[in-house]
C-alpha cells in the first residue's frame, strides 16, 4: 500500500499525466470542426489573445515567482537563476525557430532551415514549435514537487489546468484555418489534435530532468518561462492582431490573463 501511495504521488507521473490531458483538451477543441461550418477573424482573434493571456499569466505567477522564491534558499545571489534561465529559454526557442523548418498558417514563407517537405509537414511543425514550451513549463512544474502534501501539489495543477482551458480554443484556432484553406474536416481535426502532441513527452522530460538535476530546479523554471513568453510575444499575440481587430485582441489577452491569475490566487495561496 505504502509503495502505491508513492507511486501515485509520482511527480513524473502527475507531469505525464498533465500533458496528457493538456493534449485531450486540444483534439477537443480540435473537434469543433465537425460542429461548426467556420471561425469568424474576430473570434480567432479574441481565442488568440485568450490564449497568449493565459500563457503569459502562467510564466509569472507558476514559472517565474516560484523560481525567485526558490532561489532565496540557494547559496547564488538570488536573481542569477531566474535572469539565467529566462534569458536560456529564450534563446532556446530562438534557436529552435531558427533551425526546425516550419510554416505559419497566415505565412506564404516558410522559416528554419530550407528542406523539401510539403506544406503540411511544415505546418505540423509550426504547431509543435508552439507548444513545447507549454509541455516544459508542465513537466518542470510537477517535477518540482517533493512532498505529498496537497498544498504543495495544487499549484502545478492549476498550471496544468490553465494551459490545458487555453488549448481547446487554440486547438480550435488551429483546425478551422486549415479546414479554410482545402483540408478535410478529418485532416483538420488530426493536424490541429496533433498541435499539442508533443506536450507529454516534454512533460515527461521536464520533470524527469529536475527530479534527477534539482539543482537546476529555479534555472528549469525560468527557462520554461522565457520559452513560453517568446512563442507569445513572438507569435500569438501578433497573429491576434493581424486582422485589425487590435482592442479586441488586446482585451481578449488582458481577460486570460486576469482569468490565469484568478486561478493562481484561488487555489494556490
Amino acid at each position: 500500500m505504502k509503495n502505491l501511495i508513492v507511486a501515485k504521488f509520482d511527480p513524473t507521473l502527475f507531469a505525464l499525466l498533465g500533458g496528457i490531458f493538456t493534449l485531450s483538451l486540444t483534439a477537443l477543441g480540435s473537434s469543433f470542426v465537425f460542429i461548426f461550418k467556420k471561425i469568424t477573424p474576430k473570434i480567432s482573434d479574441f481565442i488568440l489573445g485568450l490564449s497568449g493571456g493565459i500563457m503569459l499569466a502562467a510564466s509569472v505567477f507558476s514559472l517565474l515567482l516560484p523560481s525567485i522564491e526558490i532561489s532565496k534558499n540557494s547559496k547564488t545571489p538570488f536573481f542569477i537563476p531566474p535572469i539565467l534561465g529566462f534569458i536560456f529559454g529564450t534563446f532556446f526557442l530562438k534557436l529552435l525557430d531558427k533551425i526546425i523548418p516550419h510554416l505559419h498558417l497566415n505565412s506564404s514563407s516558410p522559416e528554419g532551415l530550407k528542406t523539401g517537405f510539403d506544406k503540411h509537414i511544415l505546418l505540423i511543425l509550426a504547431i509543435t514549435l508552439h507548444n513545447i514550451p507549454e509541455g516544459l513549463a508542465i513537466g518542470v512544474s510537477f517535477g518540482s514537487i517533493t512532498s505529498n502534501k496537497l498544498e504543495i501539489i495544487i499549484p502545478s495543477l492549476v498550471l496544468a489546468l490553465g494551459i490545458g482551458l487555453q488549448n481547446i480554443p487554440e486547438g480550435a484556432a488551429v483546425s478551422f484555418p486549415l479546414r479554410g484553406i482545402g483540408f478535410s474536416r478529418s485532416k483538420s481535426f488530426m493536424l490541429g489534435s496533433l498541435s499539442a502532441v508533443v506536450e507529454p513527452l516534454f512533460s515527461l522530460l521536464g520533470a524527469l530532468t529536475v527530479t534527477f538535476f534539482s539543482s537546476i530546479l529555479p534555472y528549469a523554471l525560468s527557462f520554461a518561462a522565457g520559452a513560453m513568453i517568446y512563442v507569445v510575444v513572438e507569435e500569438v499575440i501578433p497573429e491576434s492582431q493581424s486582422n485589425g481587430n487590435v482592442d479586441l485582441a488586446t482585451l481578449s489577452t488582458m481577460a486570460g490573463f486576469a482569468t490565469m491569475m484568478l486561478l493562481d490566487i484561488l487555489f494556490s495561496y
